[in-house]
């Protein structure tokens, strides 16, 4: 017999398959959206199209993003028995004997939170070499489980992989939108749109958690996701290492809120702490590993010598940012600096989650000079196109804004596709040659 375990499962492990109904939670009504809380994901169509033709899919990115519900809105129609390794039960059984717990399972199976028993991985692996049968296994993952070697070795060229990110602003709005196809091939109009405004930093204060968006006020929003680093950092966290001082990794992040969208130095983040530079890069290797930080390369070019190659660091969600920064909208709508930082940081997140359901695969860097010339996005699609975005929070443009632009153009050369200054303004227009201004709203509201 087979037992599925599954989150709020409490009637003991004999308790069959949750009820397939996902209930929905009260509308949402934040900064003028309503919406209900359950979201279309525009990923949902690249998870279906890969569980047609691939024995294994991997759903991975950080707890309470939405990964659970994806693979039960799939999966579930198309019956798919569902196991969470969150259930001690279902982890101990996976654990004493990997290879009987897989040979065990229903043809159709979601095991949700792999990373916490990756001595499954062999057992999967000889499962999927004996029957090659396609959406066999649907695997979701709060921690980046490709840096396990047990993973990589084991479902290499067996497995695709999808990462899911906290809700973009499109998602919430129920648009799907063009703005990538649009930077690269240039195709921006001349238009008008409404201006942000305070709703721009209550956005960016709100983040894109599912949880926390259905709670009421900004106060319990933030306390949402104070709970929700004590959770990961005790839990998710000490499951992947051993540390002493686990207290050191909390205060490590909530510096780091502070540092989103500068260049990486660990120096500053080092010096609070009686650790290592050695460790503290330990430390933000394992809080990229649980989706909290994420390194924004640099870009390179032959063409160009003269380049700063450190990385930029930014943080998973600005919601996220702002909690731990103790920082709701109105103190972000006065404090222009820290306003700057998050903003480039929404706005990267925003790209990041659009080019993730994207057809075509985007890569990400940030360019700058030793001259100064910086743009802080890149975005290069392929081998042949690259688009540059600058972020300002301001609500007027002008021609000096587009000097990184300028110089990305020059060096890009023929690949130079189109170069945007995003800024919180009412007018989409033409800077010249390849060069736009175009306001934030559009990132979500072009169709």
């Amino acid at each position: 017999m087979v037992v599925a375990f599954g989150l709020g499962d409490s009637q003991g492990c004999n308790q069959p398959v949750l009820n397939l109904a996902i209930r929905r939670h009260p509308r949402l009504q934040l900064a003028g959206m309503t919406s209900p809380a359950l979201y279309r994901r525009f990923a949902e169509q690249s998870l279906v199209e890969a569980l047609a033709d691939t024995p294994v899919v991997l759903i991975h990115g950080p707890r309470q993003c939405g990964k659970t519900t994806l693979a039960r809105m799939a999966g579930d129609p198309r019956g798919y028995t569902y196991f969470s390794f969150d259930d001690d039960v279902a982890l101990g059984a996976a654990e004493a004997d990997p290879l009987g717990f897989v040979a065990d399972l229903p043809e159709r199976t979601i095991l949700d939170e792999v990373q916490r028993a990756p001595g499954l991985f062999p057992a999967l692996k000889a499962a999927v070499d004996r029957r090659r049968t396609p959406g066999r296994f649907l695997l979701t993952g709060s921690a980046n489980v490709l840096l396990l070697p047990k993973l990589a070795d084991s479902l290499a060229g067996r497995m695709e992989i999808l990462r899911l990110f906290p809700l973009a602003q499109c998602e919430l709005a129920a648009r799907q939108p063009r703005f990538l196809d649009r930077l690269f091939t240039g195709a921006f109009r001349t238009r008008r749109y409404e201006r942000l405004g305070t709703n721009l930093a209550e956005r960016i204060a709100a983040g894109g958690y599912p949880a926390s968006l259905v709670r009421a006020t900004a106060r319990r929003r933030a306390a949402w996701y104070r709970d929700y680093i004590e959770t990961l950092v005790q839990r998710d966290v000490r499951d992947l290492a051993r540390i002493r001082s686990l207290d050191v990794l909390s205060r490590l992040l909530a510096l780091a809120a502070g540092q989103t969208a500068r260049l990486l130095n660990v120096s500053d983040l080092a010096s609070p702490f009686q650790v290592s530079r050695p460790t503290i890069n330990d430390y933000i290797t394992l809080l990229e590993r649980v989706f909290l930080l994420e390194q924004l390369p640099p870009w390179h070019s032959n063409r160009l010598s003269r380049l700063i190659k450190t990385p930029k660091l930014h943080m998973g969600d600005t919601g996220l940012a702002c909690a731990l920064l103790g920082m709701d909208a109105a103190v972000l709508t006065r404090d222009r600096a820290m306003l700057g930082q998050l903003l480039e940081t929404f706005v990267f997140q925003e790209l990041r989650r659009q080019a993730s359901w994207h057809e075509e695969p985007i890569w990400f860097h940030h360019f700058r000079d030793k001259d100064g010339a910086e743009v802080d996005i890149v975005l290069e699609r392929g081998a042949h196109l690259v688009g540059g975005i600058e972020v300002k929070a301001a609500a007027s443009v002008k021609a000096a804004d587009f000097r990184g632009l300028r110089k990305l153009r020059e060096t890009a050369g023929n690949r130079f596709a189109a170069g945007v200054v995003l800024y919180d303004g009412e007018v989409s227009t033409s800077f010249g040659d390849r060069l736009f201004a175009v306001p934030i709203r559009a990132l979500w509201e072009t169709v």
